[in-house]
């Protein structure tokens, strides 16, 4: 066993002022391994909708009726509480794996050799979108599950799977000028389709909070509208997204494009059908639990392989660092 080298009063200090730049000045991360930092912090960003899901679906979105505490006097869950509580408490400290996860992506790709300040700057992004959502979901138990407050709550959770999606990505590829390839007709009919799924999304929030699965089983107010027609509404943006993901393909194919976008709009595709499927199967019977779980799940699933087939249309070479990066010394804000 090698000697454990001692800690000077320099370092001790240098650690205080900026944990980030100490850890990068003595480790350098694997690229695989910064990659599965990033690949962890978004599957938790998927979990972490799951998890809320089944809190909502299972009648605890008031298990703990306050925030930041369970209740007025206590942090936690008690027994007294039942499984209501356990599921939404056990909701929340979820979010400090997801904050874990996060902080891994940060400190391993402010770690990574040569320094890639983009990517830190996506991992600082995600933990300032957990922290706010974080905020939100305290908001929305105080407000008594406000339907719009929660597809608010959705919606930032969404954003954060599309900051964790786009740093994955940028993990494996390098630090180059991005090159497109494919032309600019393809390029604004993936927009389109990027622009139709976010809609796609935003309408999906409207049905959940016109629906019958108010998140509690007291009265909980819900959005004014009639559920089944703004769910038919979300059955045609559907369809004008799998229509756009099939024209995609075609044209793609066409212009012989490279494999890669090819591939993306394939699974996409897959995805896409599987999501279908599980929405008409809950809609005609009556929306049980399950189902509607695996329709969130899919959700996620499907905004992240909308963001793959954007990212696919252009490359980004690997590029030798000019500069080294940030010394030990520097601050925090830097990172």
């Amino acid at each position: 066993m090698g000697r454990v080298p001692n800690v000077t009063r320099a370092d001790a200090v240098a650690a205080v002022r900026n944990p980030l730049a100490f850890i990068a000045a003595r480790w350098t991360p694997d690229p695989r391994t910064v990659q599965r930092a990033a690949l962890a912090a978004l599957v938790m960003s998927v979990v972490i909708v799951v998890t809320g899901g089944a809190v909502r679906l299972t009648g605890s979105g008031l298990g703990c009726p306050t925030w930041p505490k369970c209740t007025d006097d206590s942090l936690t869950a008690t027994g007294a509480m039942g499984v209501h509580g356990a599921i939404e408490f056990g909701n929340r400290m979820l979010t400090y794996v997801l904050c874990a996860a996060v902080g891994w992506a940060i400190i391993a790709a402010r770690s990574e050799k040569p320094y890639r300040r983009s990517l830190t700057r996506l991992g600082w992004a995600q933990f300032w979108v957990v922290m706010g959502n974080a905020v939100l979901g305290g908001i929305v138990v105080l407000v008594g599950l406000n339907p719009y407050t929660v597809a608010a709550h959705f919606l930032l959770s969404s954003a954060l799977i599309a900051v964790a999606t786009v740093m994955w990505q940028r993990t494996r590829e390098g630090d180059g000028a991005a090159k497109p390839l494919v032309g600019k007709a393809v390029q604004q009919l993936v927009w389109f389709l990027v622009a139709a799924s976010v809609l796609l999304i935003a309408v999906g929030t409207v049905v959940t909070g016109s629906g019958p699965h108010a998140g509690d089983s007291s009265e909980v107010e819900r959005m004014p509208l009639n559920w089944e027609t703004v769910s038919k509404l979300h059955a045609v943006l559907a369809w004008i997204v799998v229509t756009l993901t099939f024209a995609l393909w075609f044209v793609l194919k066409a212009v012989d494009a490279p494999r890669a976008p090819l591939d993306r709009t394939r699974d996409l595709f897959v995805v896409l059908l599987a999501q279908g499927v599980i929405g008409y199967v809950q809609y005609f019977t009556n929306l049980p639990e399950v189902l509607v779980g695996l329709h969130m799940l899919g959700s996620g699933l499907v905004w992240i392989a909308v963001l793959r087939v954007l990212l696919a249309l252009r490359e980004r070479p690997d590029v030798a660092a000019d500069l080294p990066g940030p010394s030990a010394e520097a601050t925090l804000t830097s990172a």
